[in-house]
Formats: C-alpha cells, sequence, structure tokens
C-alpha cells in the first residue's frame, strides 16, 4: 500500500475517501483585499474544516487505510495540536483507540479537544524528554500504529485533496491559478498541494510561506539541500516551528516549489486581524502566513490569480485578542 511519493491519482483515491467526511471548504474572494493588493485572491479556508485544521484531511485519508487488525490495535501520535486533533477525531468517527503524545505544556484548549475526541492523551516534558522515544515506546508495548504528522505518503495525499479542491472550485469560477502561497511547517501541505496542483497546472508557481527563523525550507531550497534552522528563535506561529523540512516532504517540495518566503510575527498579527475584520474568519498565527504574505507585497502578484491557504483557526483567545488590538484598522 505504502508507495514512496504520492501523485495524483493516491490524491485522487483520497478525496474519494474524505467526500461526505470532511468539510469542502469553500474558496472564497474578498474585494477588499483584491483592491489592496491588485490581485485576485482566491482565499481557501480551512479554518472552517473538522477539528478547525487541514490536518484532519490527512489524518482520516491514513487511519482509514488500515487494516482490521491495526485497528484493534490502536494508533499513537505526537503534536502540540492539530494533527493531535485530526487523529484523535479520525480514530473517533473510526472507531479506533487513539493515544497523543502530548507537550504537557501545550496550549489547555488543544490538551481540552484532543481528549474530548476521545483520545488518552500522554503528557511528556519538552526540555528533558523525547515524544519520538515515547511514542516508540508505545508502539513497542502495545503493537499500536505510529501516524506521523508530515512524513508519511498518505498523510501527504490526504493534504493534497485541499489544493485539487482549489483548483476545482476555481476553474468553476473560471479562474486559473498562476500563483499559490501556503503555510509551510514540516511540509506536509505544501508536499500534497503542489503535487496535485504541478499535475494539473505545470506552469504554475507555488510558495511556502514560514515565519522569520523557521524558514528551513526556504534555507533548504536556495542551498539545494536539507537544512536545519539555528535553534533560540521563536514564533507566535506555534504550527509552523519545524526544525527542519521533513524528509519525504523535502523530496517532494524541492521540485514543486518556486521558493520560500518569510514574515514577521508582526504581518502574522496584521493578517489575523485583517481576517476578523475583513472575512470575518477566525485564523491561527500558523494559518495566517500566506495571507500576510500578501498583505506585505512579498512577492510581486499585480494582476493575476494567486491561491493562498489559511490552514487553521485554532488560537488561543488571549493571543487572538492581543492581535486584534495590535492592529485595530487592519
Amino acid at each position: 500500500m505504502h508507495n514512496s511519493n504520492p501523485n495524483l491519482e493516491a490524491i485522487r483515491m483520497a478525496s474519494d475517501r474524505l467526500a461526505g467526511v470532511a468539510v469542502e471548504t469553500p474558496l472564497l474572494r474578498n474585494p477588499i483585499l483584491d483592491e489592496r493588493v491588485n490581485a485576485n485572491i482566491l482565499i481557501k479556508p480551512e479554518c472552517l474544516q473538522r477539528v478547525g485544521a487541514f490536518k484532519f484531511r490527512g489524518a482520516y485519508n491514513r487511519l482509514a487505510l488500515l487494516d482490521d487488525t491495526e485497528k484493534q490495535r490502536g494508533v499513537v501520535a505526537y503534536s502540540s495540536g492539530n494533527h493531535a486533533q485530526g487523529v484523535a477525531y479520525a480514530a473517533k468517527l473510526l472507531g479506533i483507540p487513539a493515544t497523543i503524545v502530548m507537550p504537557s505544556n501545550a496550549p489547555q484548549i488543544k490538551l481540552e479537544r484532543t481528549r474530548a475526541y476521545g483520545a488518552v492523551v500522554k503528557l511528556y516534558d519538552r526540555e528533558t524528554e523525547s515524544r519520538e522515544e515515547i511514542a516508540q515506546q508505545w508502539v513497542e508495548s502495545t503493537g499500536a500504529v505510529l501516524i506521523k504528522p508530515f512524513d508519511d505518503p498518505e498523510i501527504i495525499a490526504g493534504q493534497g485533496t485541499c489544493g485539487l479542491e482549489m483548483i476545482t472550485q476555481a476553474n468553476a469560477q473560471s479562474l486559473s491559478m498562476q500563483t499559490l502561497l501556503l503555510p509551510c511547517g514540516g511540509g506536509g501541505l505544501a508536499a500534497g498541494v503542489s503535487t496535485a496542483a504541478k499535475a494539473l497546472i505545470p506552469e504554475i508557481d507555488i510558495y511556502g510561506v514560514e515565519p522569520v527563523g523557521f524558514d528551513d525550507h526556504g534555507q533548504s531550497l536556495r542551498l539545494g539541500r536539507r537544512q536545519a534552522i539555528q535553534e533560540g528563535c521563536q514564533s507566535i506561529c506555534d504550527a509552523l516551528l519545524i526544525p527542519q523540512p521533513g524528509e519525504l516532504t523535502w523530496e517532494i517540495n524541492r521540485r514543486t516549489l518556486a521558493g520560500g518566503i518569510t514574515v514577521s510575527d508582526t504581518e502574522v498579527a496584521h493578517a489575523i486581524s485583517f481576517a476578523y475584520q475583513h472575512l470575518k474568519l477566525v485564523v491561527e498565527p500558523g494559518g495566517a502566513v500566506a495571507l500576510a504574505a500578501v498583505l506585505y507585497n512579498k512577492i510581486d502578484l499585480q494582476g493575476k490569480n494567486v491561491g493562498i491557504i489559511l490552514s487553521g483557526g485554532n488560537i488561543d483567545p488571549q493571543l487572538f485578542s492581543e492581535c486584534l488590538l495590535q492592529w485595530p484598522n487592519p
């Protein structure tokens, strides 16, 4: 079942599995945004997806492919947030026991939601313990299947359904996307979406957007090999703080991405406030980076049809209000 790199066919099959289960999120336009940047911006709000993030797509696709024996043994995943909730909820829908390894200092709302979906949460200390080791011990003692956050062909194929949907929806509006901007952490969303987009629109330019200091994909693309970022940086974009591209995601993204773009926390806060005021959407920091890149004209988009993905909406209420106060007139 597990081929290496997913292709358009694998993404179409994932799309069939997700039909009627995942939300087909809309493709939105906003005249204020279009006028401000002088381009046609096609907005894909995955913050409206189940569990509030695109991660549900990949998690459900991967879990739906388990055989009966594997389903009985259950699954284990490690994540501080959206992947945890995606796996927990997909497992609930499919009747599979799930254990999620989460940092003890993860946002309370993410811990509570993961438990509410019926998963068992195992807490660990980020400073002194390795989540990979804890998960591996659990696999060895219980026979559970490890569900990786991004370096898995079926996870990538599931995330790719977001891109397949976008292109279908854009075509229905008689708009062909010329440029696509998407958030980049481990690179699973980028790998899946770019695989679908490049297969259907070979000339499209796709950019991964990352927080300043966490531009591991951007650096890797410039140097032509996987790079890890320097330690010590911080960002409000908790969903994107992955130190280096995944092995499998890098193999795909090095061929499909036109480049990397970085945005600052201030620019991200602006985008969060803009999404709230003008789009009426709640977007988390990691989910707002592509919108921030558009608002700050990080690349030339004049007159183009540009797709952006708002990848998640799970933001802490206090941080949300801080962003709105920082940018009262976005």
